[in-house]
């Protein structure tokens, strides 16, 4: 737990906590509302975001899905969840930097996630 109450990426990298997880491996048949249900039992959930989108006119063969919380503290228990098995696949839960998930959900282009400044 750091300093503001939450748990977040605090491993000596100068980087602040974090109230945004990334969920991978996701089956190309979940649906966002699948996973503000999921999410919704850890915390308040502010925004969340699915890639592709519910309504995408191509199939795909998996899913990631980003969502923000409102405590920070939500993400630490929310990476608990990696592994779990839903619909067909073991889940990976990851924090994802604020400045990373604004910037995707801004241009809603998945690869600027990688994009650090």
């Amino acid at each position: 737990m750091n300093s503001g109450g939450g748990f977040g990426l605090g491993l000596g990298f100068g980087l602040t906590p974090t109230a945004v997880i990334q969920v991978t491996n996701l089956s190309s048949a979940v649906t966002s509302e699948q996973m503000r249900t999921l999410f919704s039992f850890l915390g308040e959930i502010e925004e969340l975001r699915l890639y592709p989108p519910d309504n995408a006119p191509l199939a795909f063969s998996s899913k990631v899905c980003y969502v923000k919380f409102r405590d920070p503290s939500s993400v630490g228990v929310a990476q608990h969840l990696t592994n779990t098995v839903f619909i067909d696949r073991a889940l990976i839960v990851v924090p994802c930097a604020e400045g990373c998930r604004f910037s995707l959900m801004d241009d809603g282009n998945c690869f600027t996630v990688y994009k650090f400044t």
